[in-house]
C-alpha cells in the first residue's frame, strides 16, 4: 500500500487502484485506519541526523597544519619542562580562535526538513465509514479517501477518483507555472514525468480551482516530497573550491615544514650543537612556515564580502559560497519565477482579423470593448484586499485576462455591476469551454471562452469591424493560422465568442447553448521573462559564464523564453526529460544543451553532476521544492527569497532577497573580487613566511640563532595579520567581469603568484639576515642580542612595507595610488607602532627577549625594511616591459 510507491497508479483504472489499496469509495473504517497508521507510520517527513556544535568544533582540528602546530606546542612545552609556556599558550590560543571562527562559519542550520513539514495543512477532510470528517494531516494513511476543494494543500500523494473542474498548481514540485487541469481516465504511457500524470495529485501542491477527491497511495517519506527529503538527507556537505585549495596548500606546506624541520635538526646534530636548542629551532621553523593567521584572515575577508553583498540583496548563508560564486562557470536556472515573472500576462490579441500587440493595441477600435467585456464577464477570478493591497484570486490564466482589461481601463467590479451574472456553464476539461449568461440592457449576453479549435466549431458568425459575417472556411483558415502563429511563440491561446439572447436558458447544457456563437477574437498569454534577466544573461556570457535553463514546463514554452533571453539560438540546444531518460551517462553530452524541459528533480541532479564531471563549477538557482536536491548537489545553490519555498531557501548557500537574476551577476563580480583579494593575501602571507623560513634555515646553516618562536608568532599574528586583512578590502580590478572564470582546478599560485611568493620571500629572508649580521658583527656595540633584535624589527617592518607591493600583481604602486586603500594605510600605521613598541618600551623587552637599539641601528632597520618597495617595483617594471 503506502510502501508500493513504485506502482504506476496513473496507468490504472480507478476501481483497480481502490482494490489495490484495499479501500472503498466510502473510505476506511476508523479501526482499519488506526491499524494502517501503526503499520505505515505517521504522514510526516522524518528528520535527518544533525551535527552538533561540538562535532563541528572537533572537525576544525582535522587539518594537518593545525595538528603540526599543536604537536610543536606540546613537544616544546615537554622538552623545556614548562619554561617556554608563553609560546605554547599563544599557539593554543591561535588554534582555538581559528576553531571557534570555523564553527561560526559552518553552523548553517539545516531547516529543509522542517520547511517540508510546514508545506502541509494541519487538518484534512476525509471519508471514513461513509461520513466526511476532519482529521490531522499526519494521521492520514494509504487507502484514505481525501476530499479536495479550491484553497486546499494536497496532504499526500493520491490517485484522483472524483473531478469537478479540478485544477492543481504544482509549480513548487514540477516547475510548471500554469495549474494542471486534472482528469480521471488512466494514462497509458508509463515513463512520464510527474507534471504529465494528470490523474494524480501530489503532496504539497495547491488546489487552485474546482473540487475533487482521491484515494491516498503514498504518505510521509513515500510521497514525492518525501523522496526529495530523502535525497537531501543523503547528500554529504560538499567541499567548496576555496576549501579544497586551502586544504591542498595546507598539505604542501605541512609536508615542507616537516622535511625542513628534520633537515635543520639533523644538520644541527652533525654540527654537534645542543639537541634541545636544535629542537626548539625546528619548532620555530614549523611555526614560521605555517601562516597561523591565514584561516582567520580568509574568514574575515569573506565575512566582509558577505556584509557588502547583503546590502546588494544577496544573503550568503555559507561564507565560502562567496568565493565559489566568483569561480562559477555554469549557472543552471529554473525558469518559472527566476528567469520569468511567475505571472501569466497577455502578450497578443487577434481581433478584427489581425494579430495585435497587447501593449500597443488600439483600444478605440471596433469590437474591442465587447471583447474585453467578454473576457471580464466569462471569468471566475475574484478581487481581494489582502493586507490592504488589492489582489486577484483565481486561475493564473483568468487573472491575466483581468489584468489586461484593467491596464486598458476596464475595471471588473464595474463591468460585473453593469452586467450581473445570471447563470453559467462551468469549465470542463473534456469540452474545454466555459460560458456565462450576464444581464445586458433589456436582454442578456452569452459569453464563451476556451480552446480555439473547439470553440471555432461552435461559431456560425464572425465579427470584423462594424460587420458581422457568416463563418466561412476562409475565416476559419485565417483564425487557425493566427492561432498557430501565437502558439509557435509558446503563447497559451484562448478563443472568445458571444451571442445576444432574450432570456436566461432554462436548460443550461453545453449541447443546447454553446452553439451559433459569433467569434470575437483570440488572446495569447505567457509567463514573460523578467526585464532585467536578458541583460543579466548577456553579462554572464561576457564573463565567460554559461546560463542553462532547467524547467518542468513544456518544450515550446521553455525554448521561446530561452530564445528571447538569448540563452539559445536554435532548437537543437533544447532537450526534454523523456529524451534525457533515453540517454546513458556516456551518451549524454551535457555541453550540447542549454535548455532542459519537462524535467523531474532527479534529472536536475543528473544535469548538475554531468557538468561537475567535466570539472565545472556549477551554480543552481531555484525556488521550488523540486529544486532542493540539485541546489544541494551543486557547488553553490542560489535560492529565491520572495517566491522561493522554505525548502529551497533552507538548502541554498545564497538567497536573493529581490528574486532578481541580475543580483547573481553582482554576486559573481563580488566573488571574483574577493578571490583576487584572497590571492593577494596568500601571496603576502606566504612570501612573509618563506622569508622567515629562509632566515632560520640559512641562519642555522651558518650556526646563527637569528629568531626565537615568540618573535615568529608575533610577526605572524600581529604585523602580518592587519595588513593581510587590509588587502582583503582592495577594490575590484578593472575589467574583472570581462575575464573567463578560473578553472575549477586552478591553483592559488597561478598567474605569477607562485613566482612572486618565491622571489619576494628570498628577498625578505636575505634582508633580515643582513640586519642580523649588522647587529651582531658591526657597529659600536655588536652582540647576539642586538643582532636578534635588529632581525626581529626588520622582519616585522619589511612585511608591513611589503603589503603595499601586493596590492597589485603587475601594476606599479604609484599607478594605483599609494594611499587609495585607506585600510592598508591604517594597518601600516598600527603595525609599525606595535612593532616599535615591543622594542622601544623597556618593560616589554624581557617578554620578547629583545634589547634597546641605538638611533643608527634604527636607521639601518628602516632603510633595509623600506628597500623591499623599490626592489619589487623594478621587478614589476621588467615584467611589464
Amino acid at each position: 500500500m503506502g510502501e508500493k510507491t513504485d506502482k504506476l497508479y496513473h496507468t490504472m483504472d480507478i476501481q483497480d487502484v481502490i482494490n489495490e489499496m484495499n479501500s472503498g469509495f466510502d473510505g476506511l473504517s476508523d479501526e482499519e485506519a488506526q491499524k494502517r497508521l501503526e503499520q505505515y507510520g505517521r504522514n510526516e517527513i522524518e528528520e535527518g541526523k544533525k551535527r552538533t556544535l561540538f562535532a563541528m568544533f572537533l572537525d576544525q582540528f582535522k587539518n594537518l597544519m593545525i595538528i603540526i602546530l599543536l604537536a610543536a606546542a606540546a613537544i616544546s612545552l615537554i622538552a623545556t619542562k614548562g619554561e617556554e609556556i608563553t609560546d605554547t599558550i599563544i599557539i593554543l590560543a591561535v588554534v582555538l580562535i581559528n576553531a571557534v571562527m570555523g564553527v561560526v562559519q559552518e553552523s548553517k542550520a539545516e531547516k529543509a526538513l522542517d520547511a517540508l513539514k510546514k508545506m502541509s495543512s494541519p487538518f484534512v477532510k476525509v471519508k471514513r465509514g461513509g461520513s466526511a470528517k476532519e482529521i490531522r494531516t499526519e494521521e492520514l494513511v494509504p487507502g484514505d479517501i481525501v476530499l479536495l476543494e479550491a484553497g486546499d494543500i494536497v496532504p499526500a500523494d493520491m490517485r484522483l477518483i472524483e473531478n469537478a473542474s479540478l485544477k492543481i498548481e504544482e509549480a513548487a514540485l514540477t516547475g510548471e507555472s500554469v495549474p494542471v487541469e486534472k482528469i480521471l481516465d488512466p494514462i497509458e504511457k508509463h515513463d512520464i514525468v510527474i507534471g504529465d500524470r494528470k490523474n494524480m495529485a501530489y503532496s504539497g501542491s495547491n488546489v487552485s480551482y474546482g473540487r475533487g477527491a482521491g484515494v491516498v497511495v503514498a504518505t510521509g517519506m513515500n510521497t514525492e516530497v518525501g523522496k526529495i527529503a530523502g535525497h537531501l538527507a543523503t547528500y554529504d556537505s560538499k567541499e567548496t573550491p576555496l576549501q579544497r585549495k586551502l586544504a591542498q596548500m595546507s598539505k604542501i606546506l605541512s609536508i615542507g615544514v616537516v622535511l625542513i624541520s628534520i633537515i635543520i635538526f639533523i644538520v644541527g646534530l652533525l654540527q654537534q650543537r645542543d639537541p634541545l636548542e636544535m629542537f626548539l629551532t625546528a619548532v620555530s621553523l614549523a611555526v614560521a612556515a605555517i601562516p597561523e593567521g591565514l584561516p582567520a584572515v580568509v574568514t574575515i575577508v569573506l565575512a566582509i564580502g558577505v556584509q557588502r553583498m547583503a546590502r546588494n540583496n544577496a544573503i550568503i548563508r555559507k561564507l565560502s559560497a562567496v568565493e565559489t560564486l566568483g569561480s562559477t562557470q555554469i549557472i543552471c536556472s529554473d525558469k518559472t519565477g527566476t528567469l520569468t515573472q511567475n505571472r501569466m500576462t497577455v502578450k497578443e490579441v487577434f481581433l478584427n482579423n489581425s494579430i495585435q500587440s497587447a501593449e500597443t493595441i488600439n483600444t478605440g477600435q471596433e469590437n474591442f470593448e465587447t471583447f474585453v467585456k467578454a473576457i471580464d464577464l466569462c471569468n471566475d477570478s475574484k478581487l481581494s484586499n489582502k493586507d490592504g493591497q488589492p489582489s486577484l484570486i483565481g486561475d493564473p490564466t483568468e487573472t491575466a485576462l483581468i489584468d489586461f482589461a484593467r491596464l486598458k481601463k476596464f475595471e471588473k467590479q464595474n463591468i460585473d455591476q453593469e452586467n450581473p451574472r445570471e447563470a453559467e456553464i462551468p469549465f470542463d476539461s473534456d469540452r474545454k469551454l466555459m460560458s456565462t449568461v450576464n444581464k445586458s440592457g433589456s436582454g442578456f449576453i452569452f459569453n464563451t471562452k476556451g480552446a480555439p479549435d473547439v470553440l471555432l466549431e461552435r461559431c456560425s458568425n464572425i465579427v470584423v469591424g462594424n460587420n458581422t459575417f457568416p463563418m466561412t472556411e476562409e475565416h476559419k483558415k485565417s483564425i487557425l493560422q493566427a492561432n498557430k502563429e501565437m502558439a509557435d511563440k509558446a503563447l497559451r491561446v484562448l478563443a472568445v465568442a458571444y451571442k445576444n439572447i432574450d432570456s436566461v436558458p432554462t436548460d443550461l447544457t453545453s449541447e443546447n447553448n454553446e452553439k451559433d456563437l459569433t467569434f470575437l477574437g483570440l488572446v495569447g498569454m505567457i509567463d514573460p521573462p523578467r526585464p532585467e534577466a536578458k541583460e543579466a544573461v548577456e553579462i554572464c556570457k561576457h564573463a565567460g559564464i554559461r546560463p542553462v535553463m532547467i524547467t518542468g514546463d513544456h518544450r515550446d514554452t521553455a525554448a521561446a523564453i530561452a530564445r528571447e533571453l538569448g540563452i539559445v539560438s536554435n532548437d537543437s540546444e533544447v532537450i526534454t526529460g523523456a529524451e534525457l531518460n533515453n540517454l546513458s551517462d556516456q551518451d549524454f553530452d551535457v555541453e550540447k544543451y542549454s535548455v532542459y524541459a519537462r524535467v523531474s528533480p532527479e534529472h536536475k541532479v543528473r544535469i548538475v553532476k554531468a557538468w561537475k564531471r567535466k570539472d565545472k563549477i556549477v551554480a543552481m538557482t531555484g525556488d521550488g521544492v523540486n529544486d532542493a536536491p540539485a541546489l544541494k548537489e551543486s557547488d553553490i545553490g542560489v535560492g529565491m527569497g520572495i517566491t522561493g519555498t522554505e525548502v529551497s531557501k533552507s538548502v541554498s548557500d545564497m538567497v536573493l532577497t529581490d528574486d532578481n537574476f541580475a543580483t547573481i551577476v553582482k554576486a559573481v563580480e563580488e566573488g571574483r573580487k574577493i578571490y583576487s583579494n584572497i590571492q593577494k593575501t596568500i601571496q603576502f602571507l606566504l612570501a612573509c613566511n618563506l622569508g622567515e623560513v629562509l632566515t632560520l634555515f640559512i641562519g642555522t646553516m651558518l650556526g646563527w640563532t637569528v629568531l626565537s618562536p615568540i618573535h615568529i608568532l608575533w610577526v605572524n599574528l600581529v604585523t602580518d595579520t592587519l595588513p593581510a586583512l587590509a588587502l582583503g578590502m582592495e577594490r575590484a580590478e578593472h575589467g574583472i567581469m570581462n575575464r573567463k572564470p578560473r578553472p575549477a582546478n586552478s591553483s592559488f599560485y597561478s598567474g605569477g603568484v607562485g613566482v612572486s611568493i618565491i622571489y619576494q620571500g628570498i628577498i625578505e629572508g636575505l634582508i633580515t639576515l643582513i640586519a642580523f649580521y649588522l647587529g651582531s658583527h658591526t657597529g659600536q656595540t655588536p652582540s647576539l642580542q642586538t643582532g636578534i633584535t635588529m632581525a626581529f624589527a626588520t622582519l616585522g617592518l619589511i612585511q608591513v612595507f611589503h603589503s603595499f607591493n601586493t596590492r597589485s600583481m603587475d601594476e606599479s604602486l604609484f599607478q594605483i595610488g599609494v594611499f587609495t586603500n585607506p585600510y592598508v594605510t591604517g594597518a601600516f600605521l598600527i603595525s609599525v607602532v606595535l612593532q616599535l613598541s615591543v622594542i622601544a618600551l623597556p618593560f616589554l623587552n624581557p617578554i620578547f627577549d629583545v634589547v634597546q637599539l641605538t638611533f643608527m641601528q634604527w636607521i639601518y632597520v628602516a632603510g633595509l625594511s623600506f628597500s623591499i618597495i623599490p626592489i619589487v617595483e623594478i621587478v614589476k617594471l621588467i615584467k611589464r616591459r
